[in-house]
């Protein structure tokens, strides 16, 4: 499949972009898609995805959170020939009392693992979990700019995982002819607290940040107080549930299965991210 193009949707994220990297970085023809570039794809103008899917024979699908749009896109890579798909999930998505699902995402998803399951093509499913670049780049990125990371997160911990291990699993089950009908649930090796994450962070950067934990009730009306419409709030307060009743804690052998090794700490994420320049200021 060399001399095709392997597609990346949601080339611009963080595993998309990292995928995009690591691909080109193997010498292979890449169509980064995303809703401004080169290679115009938006999940919802289905009129974009004819050109996406011409001539590709694998892809990386990152979904729409809240849609059930990658069934039919997977039908129409089908008669665009497409024979081999990864798809980006999440983790904890077989497992109903993983988190509370305020926002209607969890229905999708499944629907998605389902299509690309059903769908007859050569398929892998990627399940990480907690992003380590949430703090550089995400979720967590502008409180640790200010220096104080306020959440309703307690003493849980969560097993964070490199989106770089991640991109090289996705590129692993792209490119290689082993990982077909594979789920890869993927964590870094051990569970971090919000306390030890920050220190780690600090130490690594050279700047002082600190975690404040705050209730429930507290960070929800600390997030209206910004702008933030009360049913928003309470949803990225139901998102820090796995962190703080430890559902999150265990470690997964999808790194090591895919890759045959360990995934990186989270004290190698922060100082490899800090010689990058990539702490926020």
């Amino acid at each position: 499949m060399s001399e095709h193009p392997i597609l990346v949707t949601g080339a611009t994220g963080k595993s998309g972009r990292r995928v995009v990297t690591q691909l080109r970085a193997k010498g292979l023809p890449v169509r980064a898609a995303a809703r401004a570039g080169a290679h115009v794809f938006d999940w919802t103008d289905r009129s974009t995805w004819d050109a996406a899917l011409e001539g590709v024979r694998s892809a990386y699908i990152v979904q729409l959170d809240g849609t059930k749009l990658v069934r039919p896109f997977v039908e129409r890579a089908v008669r665009h020939g497409v024979e081999r798909i990864v798809l980006a999930s999440g983790r904890g998505i077989d497992d109903p009392d993983y988190a509370k699902d305020s926002s209607g995402f969890l229905e999708g998803i499944v629907d998605s693992e389902a299509a690309v399951r059903e769908s007859g093509l050569e398929w892998t499913i990627s399940r990480p979990g907690w992003f380590a670049q949430n703090f550089s780049e995400g979720f967590f990125a502008d409180a640790i700019r200010a220096g104080e990371l306020r959440l309703p997160g307690g003493d849980g911990a969560a097993t964070f995982v490199d989106a770089e291990d991640i991109a090289a699993v996705v590129v692993a089950a792209l490119t290689e002819d082993r990982h077909g009908g594979q789920i890869y649930e993927l964590s870094g090796p051990r569970a971090v607290t919000l306390a030890e994450a920050v220190a780690t962070i600090s130490e690594a950067s050279d700047r002082e940040v600190r975690y404040v934990p705050l209730t429930v009730e507290d960070y929800v009306a600390e997030l209206v107080q910004q702008g933030l419409p009360p049913a928003d709030a309470e949803a990225f307060a139901d998102v820090m549930e796995p962190l703080r009743e430890g559902t999150d804690e265990y470690v997964s052998d999808g790194v090591q299965r895919a890759l045959g090794r360990q995934p990186r700490t989270f004290t190698e994420f922060a100082k490899s991210t800090a010689a990058a320049g990539g702490w926020p200021t």
